[in-house]
């Protein structure tokens, strides 16, 4: 397993601009966030039902400065005093990603500091490490997002083997295609979570998708269709929809799967441990089963709290921690990688 080999306190001031949060944090030691700010564009995006990439990108712009400033004010800290500047590189949206890389190699290239490009996932993976002190590698971990399903082993720090992943939609991007469809609006995971609360989520049976010879791989897009499919007959028929049951059915679907899968790769491959990470890691019935199962399974369960969920760049600077110790460093020509791959450099 990885150690810190350097001598003194590591400081981090991390930057995440990858898709409509606009992030800046300070990170101690890769465990100890003395400032964690984010500066949310959710309001904006609302207003057409989704982000909308140019949008983001030019509030990135205006944002940018006065989030990683508020950030160094909020931990007391200068610029001087940081160890290396860590910025998000991919995957993301390209533009997004472009101002937070752009950002990070000015104030690196000013400051004389190490630059350390991290990878969007890894951040999310690491997310556990902040409130779990004892959390080490090795273990499972799900990351479930708007743009990402991924089943992963975490060898260790900054080493990863990609169990499964999604074919088509992603968890969090049929919560948002679902909210969308029965009315409830954007950002559809918060919306189909508090609905699902007051409906039965036994009341419709939806599908639940396998892939054959990928036993770990996720797909959602059926489920999605299954719901549409079911929206237009009761419109056809002229049958009233129970939002609440709806939203309560399409959860437990998905999270029957990202469960079920997640349990099976653990035991499967002799892992005591289960993480999960990723916007969608906030969801109460995710959370909720997930803990239920580990602990019939005799693993033991880690999940952050709900704002290390969502993107934010206090994860990003403790990837980076990890990534930096272990002698990454980015040069001058780090550049947006929208497509990035977890493991590639």
């Amino acid at each position: 397993m990885k150690k810190n080999t350097t001598t003194g306190d590591v400081y981090i001031l991390a930057i995440e601009s990858s898709c409509d949060e606009t992030a800046s944090a300070v990170v101690k030691n890769g465990r100890q966030i003395l400032s964690n700010v984010i500066s949310s564009q959710i309001d904006l995006h609302t207003l057409y039902g989704g982000v909308v990439p140019e949008i983001a990108s030019r509030k990135h712009i205006e944002k940018i400065n006065p989030v990683i400033e508020t950030a160094l004010s909020d931990a007391g800290m200068t610029l001087d005093q940081m160890t290396a500047i860590a910025v998000t590189y991919g995957p993301g949206l390209v533009g997004a990603l472009l101002v937070g890389v752009a950002e990070a190699k000015a104030i690196a290239y000013a400051a004389g500091k190490p630059l350390v490009g991290v990878h969007h996932i890894e951040g999310h993976i690491s997310a556990n490490f902040i409130e779990h002190p004892e959390l080490e590698p090795p273990f499972v971990c799900l990351v479930a997002s708007g743009g990402h399903s991924h089943l992963v082993v975490v060898k260790d720090y900054g080493e990863f083997e990609i169990l499964g992943r999604t074919r088509d939609d992603a968890a969090g991007e049929a919560f948002d295609k679902v909210a969308r469809a029965v009315g409830l609006g954007y950002p559809g995971g918060p919306k189909i979570d508090k609905a699902a609360k007051e409906g039965n989520k036994k009341a419709i049976h939806f599908p639940r998708a396998k892939v054959e010879g990928s036993e770990y791989d996720f797909s959602f897009s059926g489920l999605k269709s299954a719901v549409l499919n079911y929206l237009n007959h009761a419109q056809m028929t002229g049958e009233e929809v129970n939002v609440a049951d709806l939203a309560a059915s399409f959860q437990y679907a998905v999270v029957d799967v990202l469960v079920t899968h997640t349990i099976a790769a653990a035991k499967e491959r002799g892992y005591d441990k289960v993480a999960i990470a990723g916007g969608v890691a906030s969801n109460s019935e995710l959370r909720s089963e997930m803990k239920r199962a580990c602990r019939k399974a005799g693993l033991t369960f880690y999940y952050p709290s709900p704002v290390y969920c969502t993107d934010n760049a206090a994860m990003i600077g403790t990837a980076a921690y990890y990534e930096y110790i272990n002698g990454t460093r980015s040069g001058w020509d780090l550049n947006a990688v929208p497509y990035l791959k977890l493991g590639e450099r």
